[in-house]
Order: structure tokens, then C-alpha cells, then sequence
């Protein structure tokens, strides 16, 4: 489906339901491809643990305690 900025604002709906079919939406501005929007799939989704930013942190040893952590965070600082 191709659809403009303009539809996209007025006939939100519409635009919806073409993802619902698991059909691409290619947005153009002023005749020019701006964006694809693509429907969200569930087998794609990853889990927390197989991102690669989990447990970047965890040899780290000032973080053991966090409620200490937190504190500290929060305390204000003085200039």
C-alpha cells in the first residue's frame, strides 16, 4: 500500500488495517518515499537475555549493593 503524510494523519484506520493484512505502507511526501512502515511480527522478537546489551554490568562490583547505588544517585551535589 502507498499512502501520504496527509492520509496518514486523516485516514489513520485505513493505513492500520493494511497492517493488519501484514501489508507494507510506503509513506511519501510531496511524490518522494519518506518511510516504510512494516507490520510487527511475534516470531521476530527477541528475548531480554539474547540482546546484546544484557549484563554488560555484571562484573561489576560497585553495583552490589543498589539500593546504595540509588542513594548515591540521588544524593544532590554541592558547588
Amino acid at each position: 500500500m502507498q499512502a501520504t503524510v496527509l492520509d496518514l494523519r486523516r485516514n489513520t484506520r485505513s493505513i492500520l488495517n493494511a497492517l493488519a493484512r501484514n501489508e507494507r505502507v510506503v509513506l511519501t511526501n510531496r511524490g518522494r518515499k519518506q518511510a516504510v512502515i512494516v507490520p510487527c511480527s511475534d516470531h521476530a522478537r527477541i528475548s531480554a537475555a539474547a540482546h546484546p546489551a544484557f549484563g554488560i554490568w555484571k562484573d561489576r562490583e560497585d553495583g552490589a549493593d543498589v539500593s546504595g547505588v540509588v542513594r548515591q544517585l540521588r544524593k544532590g551535589r554541592s558547588f
